[in-house]
């Protein structure tokens, strides 16, 4: 079960509240689980999130959305690095968060 925690607009988008937790299903060869099928999950189950966090045609994170884990800046690393494993056993979340920008 993978904890995911989502920026406020899009829980109030997806009309969900606190954590989402979701049954990610590891690849087919054994390998671990990525953010791109965490993404790929939560965007499956929720549809309206589609377009929000990546981009629809080419799948790059969206320039003001950051991903993180552990306490680790996840945002560019590669969307098939393994996720680290205290967020794949549930452990630890696995956040989406809206950035700021501004001067």
């Amino acid at each position: 079960m993978i904890r995911v925690v989502l920026p406020a607009h899009l829980k109030n988008l997806a009309h969900v509240s606190g954590e989402v937790h979701l049954e990610v299903d590891g690849p087919a060869d054994g390998g671990q689980v990525t953010s791109r099928q965490v993404l790929d999950t939560l965007e499956e189950r929720y549809p309206v999130l589609l377009g929000t966090i990546r981009d629809r045609h080419s799948g790059k994170r969206r320039a003001f959305v950051r991903f993180y884990a552990c306490e680790e800046d996840l945002s560019n690393e590669p969307p098939d690095t393994p996720l680290p494993e205290r967020v794949v056993a549930g452990q630890e979340p696995f956040i989406i968060l809206g950035a700021m920008a501004g001067g």
